[in-house]
Order: C-alpha cells, then sequence, then structure tokens
C-alpha cells in the first residue's frame, strides 16, 4: 500500500526576512520500507533559528538546504512499519526528518527512546531535547558559572535561554535575564526564579538597564541575540568573565551586514574569554545532560513554556515567528 506524505519544500532562497513565497507544500508517494528500513508518522516537529541559516546557499555551520526537497530538523515521531531489527511499529523515535508528516528511512537514522513522560514527548525536542543540550553545554563546558557569581542572558525566555537561566539558578548563581515582553519577564521571575529581568524593547538604553540589574557587574553571558547585547554585555561585564556565543538572532534576517559593538577592545582590558559553539560537537556531555536535566525537570526545578502550533500548513507561519518574538518558549508544532 502506498503511503503518501506531506513535505515543506524550500523553493528560493530568502534575501533577508523569509515569506511564504519561500516555501511550498508537496505531497508525494512514498516507497514502500526495503531491508533495514522504517515508516514513520512525526508527531511533532521543532523549528528553531538555526534553520534560517540553512536556507542560504552557503552554510554558516550546518549544510544548506537543498531547492525543491523537503527541509529537515529535529522530529519525534512514532513507527508505522518496520523491517528493522530494534524497531517495531509503535516504538517512539527522534528523527532529523521534521517538516514533513511521514517518511521512510533507514533503521539507522532514527533514535528509539522511552519518553521520560509519555504525555510530553515535545521535551525531547526543546528541554530534554537539542535546545535543553544547547544550554548544558554552553553554560556548563564555557560558560563555568560558580556559585555567586552573575549570569546575564539575552533571548531568557526562549527554548534555549530559559534553560540557560533555570540551570544557572540551580547552581548557585544570580540571574539575569533579557526578554522582549512584559508577560515574558513575569513568567522568569514568577516560575523560573530570575532574580532581574530586562524588557529590551521599553529600558531604553541597555547598558544602563544591564548595569542597573547587575550593581556588581556580570561574570557569564549566555549569548543568543548580538548586536545591543553584546555592547551592553561587553560594558557590564567583570574582568576575566566568559561569553558563550550560542547564537545571533538579531543579524539572521539581515540583507547587508549590520554594524558590530564598537566596543570589541574591552575583550582585551578585560581579558574576556569567548567561545562560540555548535552543540552536536559535544554528544560526549549528553548521558550527563539528561541525567541531570531529567531529574531537574521531575523536582520542578526547570520550568519548560511551550507555543504549539497545529499541523503542517501553519509549519511556516510557527517558524515565521520566531523572528518576530510571537512565541513564547519552544516553538513546536504538532503534526
Amino acid at each position: 500500500m502506498t503511503t503518501k506524505a506531506r513535505q515543506v519544500h524550500l523553493v528560493s532562497r530568502p534575501d533577508g526576512m523569509p515569506n511564504h513565497d519561500h516555501f511550498e507544500i508537496v505531497e508525494v508517494d512514498l516507497p514502500a520500507p526495503g531491508a533495514g528500513q522504517v515508516l514513520v508518522k512525526n508527531l511533532y516537529m521543532s523549528v528553531d533559528p538555526y534553520m534560517r541559516g540553512r536556507m542560504r546557499a552557503q552554510g554558516v555551520y550546518a549544510e544548506p538546504y537543498q531547492l525543491n526537497q523537503p527541509m529537515y530538523g529535529g522530529a519525534v515521531g512514532q513507527v508505522v512499519v518496520s523491517n528493522a531489527e530494534g524497531l517495531a511499529a509503535g516504538d517512539i523515535v527522534l528523527n532529523g526528518a521534521a517538516w514533513q508528516d511521514h517518511f521512510v528511512a533507514d533503521a539507522a537514522t532514527v533514535n528509539k527512546f522511552t519518553p521520560f513522560d509519555p504525555e510530553r514527548l515535545s521535551l525531547y525536542l526543546g528541554t530534554l531535547g537539542m535546545p535543553g543540550m544547547t544550554a548544558y553545554v554552553g553554560l556548563l563546558r564555557f560558560g563555568e558559572p560558580k556559585p555567586g557569581e552573575t549570569v546575564f542572558v539575552s533571548a531568557a525566555s526562549g527554548a534555549v535561554g530559559a534553560n540557560v537561566c533555570q540551570i544557572a539558578k540551580n547552581l548557585g548563581c544570580r540571574v539575569v535575564g533579557s526578554v522582549g515582553s512584559d508577560d515574558k519577564a513575569q513568567w522568569l521571575v514568577d516560575e523560573c526564579g530570575v532574580d532581574e529581568v530586562i524588557n529590551y524593547k521599553t529600558c531604553g538604553d541597555l547598558t544602563e538597564a544591564l548595569a542597573k540589574a547587575a550593581p556588581d557587574g556580570i561574570d557569564v553571558y549566555f549569548e543568543n541575540v548580538g548586536g545591543e547585547h553584546l555592547q551592553a554585555a561587553l560594558n557590564v561585564m567583570n574582568h576575566f568573565g566568559r561569553i558563550a556565543a550560542c547564537g545571533m538572532i538579531a543579524t539572521y534576517n539581515n540583507a547587508e551586514p549590520a554594524p558590530g559593538p564598537n566596543n570589541l577592545m574591552l575583550i582585551v582590558g578585560k581579558k574576556v574569554r569567548i567561545n562560540g559553539f555548535i552543540v552536536f560537537d559535544h554528544n560526549d556531555m549528553r548521558e550527563k545532560f539528561l541525567q541531570d536535566m531529567e531529574a531537574w525537570v521531575s523536582e520542578g526545578k526547570i520550568k519548560t513554556r511551550e507555543t504549539v502550533v497545529e499541523g503542517l500548513d501553519n509549519a511556516v507561519d510557527a517558524f515565521l515567528a520566531l523572528f518576530s518574538g510571537d512565541n513564547f518558549g519552544k516553538m513546536i508544532v504538532k503534526l
């Protein structure tokens, strides 16, 4: 029996902010799974800011998407048909075949797992998935926070940032976050225990707001935004501060390069260490990450906020919302 799949294809490369004209939903007939293959129905898929970089002809740190082919990314699915040892119909699998509701693949390309909470499979695309591990790796391996130090997090209510904030609190740090709405700020304070939150859209001068929120300076900056946030962080950073550079979403859709911070000499004078990193280079930390994070989630020490969008037809809207700040926490598409 032929299985039909619906896929989202990239049909042209955006120059600046993407829009619906750059994407197309295509229906295809899938082949029957061969020996060692599985047919999977995706249940949830992730949309993430890094996917914007893959829409360029030259990938920045990830292979670019091919035109007129299904895009891809993190997803959680359920095996429908298996012709592979170790996998059976009904098994839950992590996979990299997002942006489609069904797919056929070699069994080696999907990972069977036992969910921490069967009712919360989407956690494995957020807090217990790539964004959570990005937070864990960046903060612990490159931020090296010590109890009592001050950690500043930009995009602090996002899929990565909210986890950074809470991990830092669990390690005994004082945490300052930056967000784009008062609702997000209140959630970070009330639910996540963040000490001070700045609404960068209404605070006026960001350096002044950060200096007020962190009167003793900051020791660690977790960089998700770039631009004005990096400039403010350098201005307020203490000597021997550490910056874990995860992303710079403020520049992802720029058609032309924007001027950078004008205070980079402070890196030298303050003896600041900056590490850019890609989470996939640090799989040696995965076991410890899951051990710690699953324990913190079960103990209520890590709270998760998700924006769940229904249906593949709305996946592009979900992706675009990442750049307008319309999402609150991890953006998930339920298929």
